[in-house]
């Protein structure tokens, strides 16, 4: 049998394992728009787990470990790679419940509940995703069982499946077959599963990585709040970040990349014919300059301490949500990044902001917290983001008052949801105008490639222009201007009537206004607003109404 330490012990390793090849997870993703990624989701939420899990005993029972690993992944689940994952390790909760020792059939029944679980928490779900990889696992445990009653030879028959069924994804997928990888989810889940087998199996526990490295998006902001509550992370104190202007007989820039590669970690180096933007973690910014200096002059540096960020934010965190007594029917959490974008959203009745997006998926303990710091008697949350909806369903089970989880994919949806509300309706009927209000929005958003993709009959680039029509890439561009005009023009129909242009932390005052001149000129008849944003990753968000 299992002991109950054995299996802290395998969870700990499996968070340290993951933690070390989160890249190489994250790099599997097809869609190339800049994201927080599936490693780093499933990182951070299992990683969760691992200070609780040291502090359990020796002596401790496998059921108190399971519940401990999934109330603290519950609580840390970012994205819906790491909500999925959260309702695996609650399926051993659910079946190790009062147990001292892993069992062959406690494990079959901790693993058909956490699939089943799994399958129910998403509204449609999709076959060659960690679904089918846990799926088919655990139908495996179940035959095997039939001929041992060694709960680690079924656990190795129960990775071996795993592992099997992750390279069949491409079959079912098409996406990933003309991608020509995995999927993310489920090679998130072998690893997690492999780590925990190599300890079922004598092996030794995996220790934290000296560096991890950390897939990042280009602007500070967001990278800080990816640090979170993580600052062991921190390896390299600087967030080094700047652009250059090329030199007529400029290097490639390639070789910009492999030295930044040599002095730090999380590097993003983007490049087109006029400008170089790169963004770097180091102990030493001033190397970084010194390199950059030789490929052309400098712009625009910026150079921030990750640890003192890390430390303020903390500090912020626990003055900002305090646990509130409900004085009013209705309050609002949403998310959102950009100071000009999270203004707005308070402007216009949002009670608290919870920082995060595309780049940053929060976590389901960071909306509970805004939830129990709003000052009502239920509570809508707009998760503006099609990759927080679930995160955020899961902290309606955790909130002490009522909560409603509108399924806001985009800031947008977010913004007409609120407008929509009103203050003398009942909850039902402010759901019903809320929903229809956000279902008539037409988002487009203009932003850069993370990566080299074939995607959805597309052959795109790394650092090219990407125009996506409520969330689907429509076309890819040179131009950050012409293609926001060009989606707009996409996203207008004949009985819009109005234009919304959110400019970027990465766009000038100048280009957002020539921007909104030419829709103007083009739609004379449309209210057009164009307002700073200030949003990272996303040059431009376009509502069209």
């Amino acid at each position: 049998m299992i002991s109950g330490s054995l299996l802290r012990d395998a969870i700990i390793s499996a968070a340290n394992t993951i933690a070390a090849k989160k890249k190489s997870v994250d790099e599997l993703n097809v869609f190339p728009v800049p994201d927080g990624d599936t490693g780093t989701n499933m990182s951070m939420t299992i990683g969760n787990s691992v200070a609780e899990l040291k502090n359990l005993p020796d002596d401790v029972e496998a059921g108190v470990v399971a519940k401990t690993a999934a109330s603290c992944l519950l609580r840390g689940a970012r994205g819906n790679s790491g909500v999925i994952l959260s309702i695996i390790f609650r399926g051993f909760s659910k079946a190790l419940k009062g147990e001292k020792e892993l069992t062959p059939d406690n494990m079959i029944a901790a693993l058909e509940a956490g699939v089943e679980g799994a399958y129910k928490s998403v509204m449609k779900p999709t076959e060659g995703t960690i679904l089918t990889v846990a799926r088919e696992a655990s139908e495996k445990a179940r035959e095997v069982a039939k001929t041992t009653n060694d709960p680690v030879v079924i656990w190795n028959e129960v990775c071996d499946q795993a592992a099997k069924t992750l390279e069949g994804t491409p079959k079912l997928l098409p996406a990933l077959a003309k991608a020509g990888v995995v999927d993310a989810g489920g090679k998130g889940l072998v690893v997690i599963w492999t780590a925990m087998k190599d300890v079922f199996n004598g092996g030794a526990v995996v220790q934290p990585a000296a560096t991890e490295l950390v897939k990042t998006p280009v602007t500070i902001e967001t990278f800080s709040d990816v640090v979170g509550n993580f600052d062991q992370e921190i390896t390299f104190t600087y967030c080094t970040e700047m652009i250059i202007t090329k030199n007529k007989d400029c290097e490639d820039a390639s070789k910009l990349r492999a030295y930044l590669e040599t002095i730090g970690d999380c590097v993003v180096v983007v490049d087109d014919d006029d400008i170089i933007k790169f963004h770097v973690h180091t102990n030493d910014p001033g190397l970084a300059m010194q390199k950059a200096l030789t490929f052309g002059y400098i712009n625009l540096p910026k150079i921030e301490n990750m640890k003192m960020q890390h430390k303020a934010r903390q500090k912020e965190a626990e003055q900002k949500f305090v646990p509130a007594k409900p004085e009013k029917p209705f309050g609002f959490v949403a998310v959102a990044a950009g100071a000009g974008v999270e203004t707005m959203f308070r402007d216009i009745g949002v009670d608290c902001i919870v920082k995060g997006g595309q780049t940053m998926n929060p976590s389901t303990e960071d909306i509970l917290a805004a939830i129990m710091s709003c000052p009502a008697e239920t509570v809508f949350v707009l998760p503006n983001n099609k990759n927080i909806i679930m995160a955020a369903e899961q902290a309606v089970k955790l909130a002490d008052r009522k909560v409603c989880v509108l399924q806001t994919t985009s800031i947008p949806q977010g913004m007409s949801a609120m407008l929509a509300f009103d203050p003398d309706a009942d909850f039902n009927t402010n759901r019903k105008e809320m929903t229809a209000a956000l279902e008539n929005v037409s988002t487009g958003m203009v932003t850069f490639a993370a990566r080299d993709s074939d995607y959805d009959g597309h052959a795109i680039k790394q650092g090219e222009i990407l125009c996506l029509d409520n969330g689907k890439v429509s076309f890819v561009d040179k131009d950050i201007i012409k293609g926001a005009y060009k989606l707009t023009k996409k996203l207008v129909k004949g009985d819009s009537s109005y234009i919304t242009v959110l400019y970027g932390a990465d766009v000038t005052d100048e280009d957002a206004e020539k921007l909104s001149q030419m829709i103007t000129n083009k739609y004379p008849n449309l209210d057009v607003n164009l307002i700073n944003g200030g949003q990272p990753v996303y040059y431009y968000i376009i509502s069209v109404e």
